[in-house]
């Protein structure tokens, strides 16, 4: 009978083990799923600040949009992404880029130079990236190309022979041409750039350059019409401000049959004559590539500043039926034609 009882007893406490090791390796299995589901659900927050809206800037946001997403990056699902424009509003860069830190974005992308620099004001932690920047060394954003340093790094849109080539395009299409009329603001950092090497461009082949400044776009038409009397072209380098008003240029050029040249492809297509000029997507995309490899473990230091590989003459043939420009085969032979 004690036998008996004994093994009685043995075999219940083999089964309560047995009940006692299935739980725990139930609950086991719990968490694990738990910490799956959790790392699947995870979501990446993505802050953009952009200075103001104009259609380089705008394609250079969707290109790193789409760079994200084609990475398995969604707004709403797997990822919050925040978008800001501060309407060229320098006060509203910095409550942006503020509010942007505040929210500990995962990266933050900064499109235009004064956008970038309240970002990096703003904070030394969180990673940034820019695009749409003219110098990103003398805007003091990065130690330099090779080797950003810190927590910033980005894409410049600026090819080197771009600036040297459009000018270039201007004694060569129009040989007489003497006075060339430069809008810009001067409270841009990048604008300022631009104008500097744009002017000694113009002084190698004998060009003068006739300046008008302006503060806001609302200045543009103004501006312009103050150059009409002694000026043979108009050039408008990447100026954001300038940009985001350029029909006020056109308005004017039109009508007195001046012929403008541009600082990128983009504002060709909106109704200017001609610029050697690069695509602001695939310079956005290339800063989303970046924002990916970030989001991934890497450190903005350890990733070189990008530049735009492509560079294309563009010309616009109903701009140049309104300019009064005759195209000739010299001027096409090479040249991407839009607004047919």
């Amino acid at each position: 009978m004690k036998k008996i009882f004994a093994l009685l007893l043995c075999s219940a406490m083999l089964l309560l083990t047995a009940c006692g090791s299935g739980s725990q390796e139930s609950s086991n299995n719990e968490s694990n799923s738990n910490e799956n589901n959790s790392k699947e659900e995870e979501i990446v927050k993505v802050g953009i600040i952009q200075l103001v809206e104009h259609p380089s800037l705008d394609a250079a946001r969707e290109g790193f949009e789409a760079a994200l997403a084609d990475a398995g990056y969604e707004d709403g699902k797997n990822m919050e992404l925040d978008y800001q424009n501060a309407q060229g509003d320098p006060n509203n860069n910095l409550t942006i880029a503020q509010n942007l830190v505040a929210d500990e974005n995962d990266v933050i992308l900064a499109i235009a130079t004064s956008s970038a620099q309240a970002v990096v004001q703003a904070t030394s932690e969180i990673p940034v990236l820019f695009t749409a920047i003219t110098d990103p060394v003398g805007a003091s954003l990065v130690e330099s190309l090779e080797s950003p340093g810190g927590n910033v790094t980005g894409t410049s849109d600026t090819h080197p022979d771009a600036i040297k080539k459009t000018i270039g395009a201007i004694k060569e299409f129009f040989p007489d041409a003497k006075n060339v009329g430069v809008i810009y603001n001067s409270g841009e950092p990048n604008a300022v750039v631009n104008v500097e090497n744009a002017k000694v461009a113009m002084e190698e082949i004998g060009l003068t350059p006739v300046e008008a400044s302006v503060s806001t776009s609302a200045e543009v038409k103004q501006a312009a019409e103050s150059l009409l009397d002694r000026i043979d072209v108009f050039y408008i380098p990447k100026d954001n401000t300038v940009v985001a008003g350029l029909e006020s240029v056109m308005t004017v050029a039109n009508e007195y049959d001046i012929p403008t040249f541009v600082g990128e492809g983009d504002s060709v297509k909106r109704g200017t004559f001609a610029s050697y000029g690069l695509d602001y997507h695939d310079l956005g995309y290339s800063t989303g590539k970046m924002a990916v490899e970030i989001l991934n473990g890497k450190k903005p230091s350890e990733i070189p500043v990008g530049f735009p590989e492509n560079l294309e003459l563009v010309i616009n043939k109903k701009a140049a039926e309104e300019e009064g420009i005759t195209l000739t085969e010299e001027m096409t032979k090479d040249a991407v034609i839009v607004g047919e």
